[in-house]
């Protein structure tokens, strides 16, 4: 055989170069005769390393960048690429391998959504046409133009930010030229693992943690106790969610209500937990924006960020404190007079609960 006539197309969507395609595998077609040949005429990376409840709450830049460019490849880097859908076309963790292949490829757009040092030397070392966002200058973060410098100040004193109106999607919106529309997250998840949840009752999933770094914004055990006695007199289903540092506390609570808790699971597994409650009661956190990713009824309990910044698409509600909280954006309180958040009443949440419930059918 000769492959002196063998016809290959680079600037396909599906071309691996290293591998054979995913058409050629599954139908066998080669390049000259492929009906599902997508050609590509440029390249957009989004660097957004962060966390993943941050990363997530990227996504919705997806569907703006899909309809202003449809024959652009999507590349991201990330240091959460478990949790982005398979849209995306490339998808990169961040290491030194990764940020050799992206060094070394041509970009008609950069969108940096990361102030730290590491994204914005990233930003700034990549060849891009166009790039926005933000960039290393003179060793320090800044906004590549002006369309980056709101949502830089917000991030550097706090009265600027406590006034700020946007939220968080509306922002990376206006960050790239673009005005947000409500544009959903994008989420995927595979997940095997079958429940044994009450096919007659609402799901009321309560995520009691938010890391050991943000204690802030940790609800009071008691408080979780007295919500859980609301819900089940009420004749819903309370259903305990958390992570691997939640599992003391969620065997603590399940033991002194009998609330239904089923352990600590991977992401993927729990994000298909979570998608069989009705409704989802979370402090600021990863389980907060897999709720909004999963299109749940969520109640958000939020004591030290700009309530603004989240971006609920109508479902749910934001409940903060009766107190005012004096710990703005501080991972622990710093007040000595009292904690905020014992004054986060369980029946406050228990009713936002019920409107969610209800406005759900």
């Amino acid at each position: 055989m000769t492959f002196d006539n063998i016809v290959y197309k680079s600037d396909c969507r599906y071309f691996l170069g290293h591998v054979p395609c995913k058409p050629h595998k599954l139908y066998g077609v080669r390049c000259e005769n492929c009906s599902y040949y997508d050609k590509v005429t440029g390249r957009i990376l989004i660097i957004k390393l962060g966390a993943l409840g941050d990363v997530v709450r990227t996504t919705p830049l997806v569907h703006k960048i899909r309809e202003e460019y449809p024959s652009f490849e999507i590349w991201w880097i990330t240091l959460s690429p478990k949790i982005l859908p398979e849209s995306i076309d490339k998808v990169f963790d961040y290491s030194p391998q990764s940020i050799e292949i992206l060094k070394n490829t041509k970009f008609e757009k950069l969108i940096c959504l990361d102030k730290d040092m590491e994204a914005c030397a990233l930003a700034s070392a990549i060849d891009a046409r166009q790039k926005l966002g933000y960039h290393l200058k003179d060793g320090r973060p800044a906004p590549i133009d002006e369309k980056g410098v709101h949502k830089f100040l917000t991030g550097l004193f706090d009265d600027v930010n406590k006034a700020n109106t946007k939220s968080y999607p509306e922002e990376i919106f206006e960050i790239c030229g673009w005005q947000f529309n409500g544009e959903e997250y994008l989420l995927e998840y595979e997940s095997s693992l079958t429940w044994d949840l009450p096919s007659d009752k609402k799901i009321i999933g309560l995520n009691t943690g938010c890391g050991d770094r943000w204690v802030s914004r940790l609800w009071p055990d008691k408080n979780w106790i007295e919500l859980i006695k609301y819900l089940q007199e009420a004749g819903y289903h309370p259903l305990l969610l958390g992570g691997k540092q939640e599992h003391e506390k969620n065997v603590t609570l399940q033991s002194a209500t009998g609330a239904d808790y089923k352990g600590f699971f991977s992401l993927q597994d729990f994000m298909g937990l979570m998608d069989k409650c009705d409704v989802i009661v979370s402090a600021v956190t990863m389980a907060m924006h897999i709720a909004v990713g999963l299109k749940k009824p969520l109640i958000l309990m939020n004591n030290i960020f700009n309530p603004h910044e989240f971006e609920l698409y109508g479902r749910g509600e934001i409940v903060s404190p009766d107190k005012v909280c004096h710990c703005y954006f501080s991972s622990r309180c710093t007040n000595g007079d009292y904690f905020c958040l014992d004054y986060l009443p369980a029946k406050k949440i228990f009713d936002a609960i019920v409107r969610a419930a209800i406005a759900g059918g």
